[in-house]
């Protein structure tokens, strides 16, 4: 690729910038991030922990492009027949390579109430949790003694929870499935992530629908103020604050009004190039052999081999197809007496019919650890509290090898 060639990446958060910096080094090509968000870039995984005040905004900063990146700048309009983006502020760039990195959106519930007919605002009190405004506000308005419900039950929820609770906050999580995290843990690891929040003094409902919001007028006038939630059985629950935490949507309006394939994301090749061959998707948008990650590890892995594919340093070829990431979830729960809890989920921790099983589980150390072996390879494991061996479990599972020996695999050397 050389160097005059004009490369636009839409979207200013870890991929995309991840994208920009590999095809940026050496001068490969003049690239343009376009960043929806006023704020320098951040990683948007320690969102949590700032909300928990653990970290300050600044420790999450991500390396700033300089002037290769616009901030506040958003794109409108892919005119794909003069490869031109238009963008907010009337500005309008043309491209030979289009990368979109549009990210996700939070997933609003259909609540009773939620907005005004023909509004758009949340009410007073309820909160998204997915950019920095979202947090900052939320940081903003909890408060030792404050009532706060957080609506799922998934990552996101589980997180917000724990960082309202570290703040001192009241808190009750409300999920619909039948346990915490159904995607990631199995029922056994769920039950001690269960028993840890509830020792923060998270309430826990699970198996529980919220059908709508209960709010009033504040007494100084505008708006409307939450006061509670509405749940199916009928039961309502005074809140402060409510925060939606059930989960995100890939961002796909601008690729689906420039006319290319959308189906749950952008729908992308092995090449992750769109139904345009001129323009890539990455990330939480993008979707690759029926998948749409929405993890960090996958859009890092994707924006890496975007940049390979562009620069041709993937091979000698640039011929490397991309055939998908496998993702590990990890997460850290730190408040309370007990000390932190360490989670890690990878690959399918639910087994089937003829799979192998190990599992060693010590509820005195709040400790769990479990793999899936089916055949002679790991395919999936989870481990809670105790995770020295998950280094050593993960490289085995990405590897695919053929395991020759079972009886270590959850010893502290993994079996290395």
């Amino acid at each position: 690729m050389t160097s005059n060639r004009r490369v636009v990446v839409i979207g200013g958060g870890l991929a995309g910038l991840r994208c920009a910096a590999r095809l940026a080094t050496g001068g490969a090509a003049a690239v343009t991030v376009l960043g929806e968000e006023p704020h320098a870039p951040y990683n948007r995984v320690l969102l949590a922990e700032i909300l928990a005040g653990r970290y300050d905004p600044e420790v999450t900063a991500l390396p700033d492009p300089g002037p290769a990146l616009r901030r506040g700048v958003r794109a409108v309009r892919v005119d794909r027949a003069d490869r031109t983006v238009r963008c907010d502020d009337g500005t309008v760039l043309g491209y030979d390579t289009l990368v979109l990195a549009t990210g996700s959106n939070p997933v609003l519930p259909p609540l009773r109430g939620l907005f005004e007919p023909d509004g758009r605002e949340l009410p007073e009190g309820v909160h998204a949790f997915r950019t920095m405004d979202d947090c900052l506000a939320l940081s903003a308005a909890v408060r030792p003694g404050v009532r706060a419900v957080v609506i799922g039950g998934g990552l996101l929820g589980v997180s917000a929870a724990r960082a309202l609770a570290a703040r001192g906050a009241q808190v009750v999580l409300a999920q619909q499935a039948e346990r915490l995290m159904e995607r990631q843990l199995d029922a056994d690891a769920s039950a001690l992530l269960h028993t840890h929040l509830t020792a923060l003094g998270v309430e826990i409902h699970t198996e529980c629908r919220v059908r709508g919001l209960t709010k009033a007028a504040p007494a100084q006038g505008g708006g409307t103020l939450v006061t509670g939630v509405e749940l199916a059985d009928g039961y309502r629950l005074d809140a402060d604050l409510v925060v939606l935490a059930c989960g995100v949507r890939p961002r796909t309006g601008l690729a689906q009004a420039a006319g290319l394939d959308v189906r749950k994301g952008v729908v992308v090749d092995d090449r992750l190039r769109t139904s345009d061959p001129r323009i890539h998707a990455i990330g939480d948008c993008a979707e690759h052999d029926g998948r749409v990650y929405g993890l960090a590890g996958p859009a890092l892995e994707q924006a890496d081999a975007v940049a390979a594919f562009l620069t041709g340093t993937g091979d000698p070829a640039g011929t490397s197809p991309y055939t998908g990431t496998r993702a590990l979830t990890r997460l850290t729960l730190t408040s309370g007496d007990d000390g932190p809890l360490d989670l890690a989920a990878f690959g399918q921790a639910t087994p089937l019919p003829g799979d192998d099983v190990i599992r060693l589980a010590d509820a005195t150390r709040r400790t769990y650890r479990k793999v899936v072996v089916r055949g002679d390879r790991l395919v999936g494991g989870v481990l809670l509290g105790e995770l020295s061996t998950v280094a050593a479990l993960a490289r085995s599972w990405e590897d695919g090898e053929a395991l020759t020996d079972f009886s270590h695999l959850l010893t502290d050397d993994g079996g290395s």
